[in-house]
């Protein structure tokens, strides 16, 4: 499969163009968008990216022709709903009002804080979903459009016989929003509940996401009590105690996690230490709704020790280090025979120990000028990338892997230098 073809797979929703109700229809979107056809019209969870819309208006009007009443954002991520001005001009065609857009309040500042960081969002993209797309083309699909109303904890949406409840669930991120429709027993837990995937905390490009936070927000939609959960990207989950089940388990997890690094760090190690020195239960760990096929346990562990103790790694080189540049040359210049550091770092690779050998060809693929020696570290420290892209589970990672090595393969050891 293509990357291009990974990266549409990882963010396709399971359940797209399942009907899982009378007027409930699963839209192919950016994950699994719900249409709900109510008294007022058509709710939308929703509207996914401009290369999705063609699809979602195509199921949709297979199944009702009722108006788009509404536009809930399930949270702020790029993506989701990018296409809401395409949504609007099909209202417009079909004579329908316009539609509202409903997101939680804190959206508003998310946004604000993505126009002001857009070239750094539009960079981070590109790292972890890898393509060979300039990274002008990237930022065409960076749009937000500013929701027309907001609340903060709840809001009932629609009534009538079909009532639609709005509420803030923050796991992802903090404008995170789950919507509960009693009359159906249905929940669709959003950002939430991934599907099968662990929690997607401590991604390595993101802002930390506060693990006790996403537990506690699965404790207040198993407190709903609800028979069915569609879940953001995976499956629908059917019965009430599946359900509470699998919201509980997860967040079980996630408290134990917690307690494990708290102790760790109350022991005084360091990040390294701590990840060296876990290991994950399999009654906790080894359930469909937490497998590292995008985030991972690591990653977690890793947010939980930003969370509590800082940036510093507990090496003290690394507290006021030299500029990289410099720090490299001076590594070649201890180096003296510089093909000792290629020949061990190519013996560990065939020796199966990738990670081992990106240590070792660090000592040279990461000095400055290009040598003949130099240039060939960071030829194999592309190829070790690649390797390693395919010894780990989580998307995330294989996905920086991979973006890694196609910076080197140009030439390049910098992000600033990615086009």
């Amino acid at each position: 499969m293509s990357q291009e073809g990974a990266n549409r797979r990882i963010l396709s929703g399971m359940m797209a163009g399942k009907v899982i109700g009378d007027g409930l229809v699963v839209l192919p979107g950016q994950g699994n968008s719900l249409a709900i056809d109510t008294d007022a019209g058509v709710v939308v969870i929703d509207a996914g990216g401009y290369p999705h819309a063609p699809g979602m208006f195509e199921t949709l009007r297979e199944h009702t022709d009722s108006p788009v009443h509404s536009i809930v954002y399930s949270h702020g991520h790029m993506g989701y709903n990018a296409a809401v001005d395409v949504w609007q001009a099909h209202n417009a065609e079909r004579g329908d009002p316009p539609i509202r857009l409903v997101a939680h309040e804190r959206l508003v500042a998310r946004y604000e804080r993505y126009r002001e960081t857009e070239g750094l969002q539009v960079r981070l993209a590109a790292i972890q979903f890898p393509s060979r797309t300039p990274l002008e083309k990237r930022a065409e699909m960076f749009v937000q459009h500013e929701p027309t109303e907001t609340f903060a904890d709840s809001l009932p949406l629609v009534g009538g016989r079909r009532r639609v409840q709005l509420i803030h669930a923050p796991s992802e991120v903090d404008d995170a929003v789950a919507v509960w429709l009693p009359d159906d027993d249905l929940l669709f837990g959003g950002a939430a509940t991934p599907g099968n995937a662990i929690p997607n905390i401590g991604t390595p490009l993101r802002t930390q996401r506060f693990t006790i936070r996403w537990a506690e927000s699965l404790d207040r939609l198993a407190s709903l009590g609800a028979g069915r959960l569609l879940t953001e990207f995976g499956p629908l989950v059917e019965g009430a105690d599946a359900v509470r089940e699998r919201l509980d388990a997860m967040a079980r997890a996630l408290r134990w996690l917690r307690n494990e690094v708290v102790d760790r760090l109350n022991r005084g190690m360091g990040e390294g230490e701590i990840l060296a020195d876990m290991t994950y239960p399999a009654d906790l760990f080894d359930r469909p709704w937490m497998k590292p096929n995008y985030g991972s346990p690591d990653y977690i562990v890793r947010d939980l020790v930003r969370e509590e103790s800082g940036w510093w790694d507990r090496n003290p080189t690394t507290l006021h280090p030299a500029p990289p540049a410099a720090a490299g040359a001076a590594v070649l210049s201890a180096l003296g025979d510089t093909t000792m550091v290629l020949t061990r770092a190519e013996e560990l690779a065939e020796q199966g120990e990738t990670q081992l050998a990106l240590h070792v060809i660090d000592l040279l693929a990461l000095a400055p000028g290009d040598s003949a020696d130099v240039v060939a570290a960071r030829a194999l420290k592309a190829e070790l990338c690649r390797t390693r892209a395919g010894e780990v589970d989580p998307f995330v990672s294989k996905s920086c892997y991979k973006s890694s090595a196609n910076l080197l393969d140009d030439g390049h050891t910098s992000w600033t230098r990615l086009r």
